[in-house]
This record gives structure tokens, C-alpha cells and sequence, in this order.
């Protein structure tokens, strides 16, 4: 598991890497055609994989509880983040998977509440949670790929 773990942070990284060069007003612009921004991507990961490994385990998630609330699925960007806001969501983006490996190593994913994605993907442990995380990466780091082109085209 700590291979997939290891994968998703060299993911992330990579995703930080693309942003690295955005601006605060780039980072927060919603492009036409989409319904949230780069920043939301970025904290809707977050949030995603407290909610799929923490949450459903029955766990408190290990990042800010605005973090899993705010960014949640179906949720929408209703604010503008700043430069020091910014910086400690890039922190949380790899250090909550370190943590998801120290917790794993603990055993603390005894207990875990089964769902199925909106993509009809069936989850009933901690195991296929971490398999699924990967899909879900990629689908959010090519819509932030796609609206970085947007936001820089000016």
C-alpha cells in the first residue's frame, strides 16, 4: 500500500510543480466552463482522501476540518484565498499522505463504512480506498492542467 501511498505523493508533487509558476488571482480564477478553480482542485483532493480513508473508517480526519468541509464534493469556491492560505494547502497536499502512511502502519483502519463512487466503483476497506485514490488524482490533475492553460492564456 505504501507504494500506491508513495505514488499518489510523487502525483501531487507533480501537480504542485504545475502551479508553481500561478499566481494567487490565477490559482483563485474560475475558468469559463468549469464550476471551481485551481485551489479548490487542490484542497478537493485533500478532502476527498480524509473523507474515503478517515471518515469512513470512522476516524477524525488528520487535516483542518475546514478543509474536508469546505472542498467536499459538490462544493463550490465562495471565497478568494490568499498567498499564506495557498501555501498551507500545497503543505497539507503531501503531508496528509505521509500521515496516511504513519497511520496505516498503526493499524488504525479497523472499522470502514463500504460505498460506491459516482463512477460505480465498490469500496468496502481501507485497501480500496488507497487503490481508488489514484483514478481520482488523475481526473482532478487534468482538469488542473486544462484550466492552467485557461488562466495563463492572457
Amino acid at each position: 500500500m505504501h507504494t500506491i501511498i508513495n505514488n499518489i505523493i510523487l502525483t501531487r508533487k507533480f501537480i504542485l510543480s504545475i502551479c508553481e509558476p500561478l499566481t494567487e488571482e490565477q490559482l483563485n480564477t474560475t475558468p469559463n466552463g468549469f464550476n471551481n478553480n485551481i485551489i479548490w482542485n487542490l484542497g478537493h483532493l485533500i478532502a476527498a482522501q480524509q473523507g474515503i480513508c478517515y471518515i469512513r473508517s470512522g476516524l477524525n480526519p488528520v487535516v483542518d476540518e475546514s478543509i474536508t468541509e469546505y472542498f467536499k464534493s459538490g462544493s463550490k469556491p465562495n471565497k478568494i484565498f490568499t498567498n499564506d492560505e495557498i501555501e498551507s494547502i500545497k503543505k497539507t497536499f503531501t503531508s496528509s499522505l505521509e500521515q496516511l502512511k504513519k497511520d496505516i502502519e498503526k493499524k488504525l483502519f479497523v472499522n470502514y463504512e463500504p460505498l460506491q463512487t459516482r463512477y460505480g466503483v465498490n469500496i468496502s476497506n481501507i485497501t480500496q480506498a488507497i487503490q481508488f485514490l489514484p483514478f481520482h488524482e488523475g481526473l482532478h490533475a487534468g482538469t488542473i492542467n486544462a484550466m492552467k492553460r485557461l488562466v495563463t492564456l492572457h
